[in-house]
């Protein structure tokens, strides 16, 4: 499983800036993200390359962010490739809470981020249906 940064920021100039600069400032690169929001707020996902630092180093700056698992899969870039990985969880009775694309360097397969409500359960599946799961160690080393 992946350790992902979740922020939750105020739709306000400069706070997006402001993240990536404590980040920055840490020397903490960030692999991929992605950016939910509302009239009022937003929350940024993020995958780093030193999720424990970030957490520590965001709070400690007053960043309000906590720690989620989420699975991080290959799934073949090829139409309905991810269809058949969806099925997959449809089946099971397993809800996909989101998933984003994370950019990898050229490869056949995309990494698709997901998070899940039961997510043992669902790594089950993937191993089961021989869908390849990317861990921390590859992810981080971007």
């Amino acid at each position: 499983m992946i350790k992902q940064i979740s922020v939750f920021l105020e739709n306000k100039s400069g706070r997006l800036i402001r993240v990536a600069q404590v980040l920055g400032e840490a020397g903490i690169n960030i692999r991929g993200l992605s950016i939910a929001d509302t009239s009022d707020f937003g929350i940024l996902r993020m995958i780093v390359d030193q999720p424990d630092k970030a957490i520590t180093e965001l709070k400690e700056k007053g960043v309000m962010a906590t720690v989620t698992e989420v699975i991080a899969m290959e799934v073949p870039d090829t139409p309905g490739g991810l269809a058949r990985v969806l099925t997959y969880m449809e089946e099971a009775g397993i809800n996909i809470e989101y998933l984003y694309s994370f950019i990898e360097k050229p490869t056949s397969n995309a990494i698709i981020m997901m998070r899940v409500e039961r997510i043992n359960d669902a790594l089950e599946i993937l191993k089961k249906n021989n869908v390849p799961i990317v861990g921390g160690e590859r992810i981080y080393a971007f």
